[in-house]
């Protein structure tokens, strides 16, 4: 049967800390529409999320729904996900709902169900509290395997879920995200950015990413130190508790001068901050897709990197490679990066082969075979 109405599960929203899977919806449900532009679209999201997407203008195209919960409230999330947000969607008369953050509804009566899988890293890596990663890893397991058809966005990622659920690969659906999203904003003024940072003229190696254990920036600040004193290593992302950690670590060192604690940078500051690098840096223990590596091939900047099979995939051979655990190795790619051309060749036209457009086709695939299911 023809799909008329989705319901996209955006009960992660926590607007402007939600990293990869904002950015996934963001980029994500304007081009579904964009393909089929007959669909009515409803997001299912938390308060705050809501209050985001309006302010956004979302209302004028799709039809905005606020759960009473936010992400932070574990016990509220469930009982919105699992329970009212089936109800939802046979309220609505909804063809489909499609959960977008690798969790969702366990039994949706009546409706069919899509489940984009990102990665199983809290499985592996100390991301979650132990009662939380239990919690999350039933949820995902017992999801997954009721869910009509599932999506992953790299190869690498799905070969990981499957080994980890025990799921059947030839249910996964793999649809690569895209370059970066539709609209950049206009850059702060560079000078204005390195007084307040505190970077001067220094060259800048920029890593974007929540600071969580699993994305290893710790490896950068013990890099820092088999660095050249003209370069400043900027960590831009989200504070959460490993900050502290990375702090700690810095003032060990007696490196602070090089490390540059940006935390969370808004949209003009960030684009600022792409600017200037000399190259990005991403010493992550593990990833579903690696968005920030395509970002800064999309902007032309060198990229140094962890040498994982999903970064592999995404980004080719561009980057310089590094094992996670060896900073001297680190050390050494970021300045081959830094010695890299700027715009980096072939790094734009890399970028240009992933696109939301193609994004946007995979994932109506994905939902046209699970209305077939």
């Amino acid at each position: 049967m023809p799909l008329t109405h989705a319901v996209l599960n955006a009960l992660f929203l926590d607007p402007g800390r939600s990293g990869g899977p904002e950015t996934y919806l963001r980029s994500l449900a304007p081009a579904l529409l964009e393909a089929r532009p007959g669909t009515r679209l409803t997001v299912a999201t938390t308060r705050s999320g809501a209050h985001a997407l309006r302010a956004d203008g979302w209302d004028a195209w799709a039809e905005i729904r606020a759960l009473p919960c936010e992400d932070g409230q574990r016990g509220r999330r469930q009982l919105c996900e699992q329970l009212l947000l089936p109800a939802l969607a046979r309220r609505v008369r909804a063809d489909l709902i499609h959960s977008l953050a690798s969790v969702g509804p366990i039994r949706t009566p009546g409706t069919r169900h899509v489940m984009t899988l990102h990665d199983v890293t809290f499985f592996k890596e100390n991301t979650f509290s132990g009662l939380t990663t239990v919690g999350m890893r039933q949820v995902m397991a017992r999801a997954s395997r009721h869910a009509d058809a599932l999506i992953a966005g790299t190869a690498a990622a799905r070969d990981e879920i499957v080994a980890e659920l025990d799921l059947d690969a030839s249910r996964f659906s793999v649809v690569h995200h895209g370059a970066a999203p539709p609209a950049r904003p206009a850059a702060r003024p560079e000078g204005e950015l390195r007084e307040r940072l505190g970077i001067g003229d220094r060259r800048v190696v920029l890593c974007v990413a929540a600071k969580r254990p699993h994305k290893n920036q710790g490896l950068l600040v013990r890099a820092a130190a088999h660095l050249p004193g003209q370069v400043a290593i900027v960590l831009a992302g989200h504070p959460e508790p490993y900050d502290a950690e990375l702090r700690a670590l810095a003032a060990e060192l007696n490196i602070e001068g090089s490390v540059v604690f940006a935390d969370y940078v808004p949209d003009p500051d960030l684009e600022a901050l792409w600017g200037m690098a000399g190259c990005a840096a991403f010493p992550t223990r593990a990833e579903g897709f690696g968005m920030p590596v395509l970002e800064a091939l999309a902007r032309g900047v060198p990229v140094a990197c962890s040498d994982l099979p999903v970064l592999r995939e995404v980004a080719g051979e561009l980057p310089q490679f590094f094992d996670p655990d060896d900073p001297e190795g680190a050390a050494r790619a970021i300045e081959a990066a830094l010695a890299a051309p700027r715009p980096l060749p072939g790094a734009r036209e890399r970028a240009a082969d992933f696109t939301w457009e193609a994004a946007a086709a995979g994932t109506w695939e994905a939902y046209d075979r699970a209305l077939g299911a």
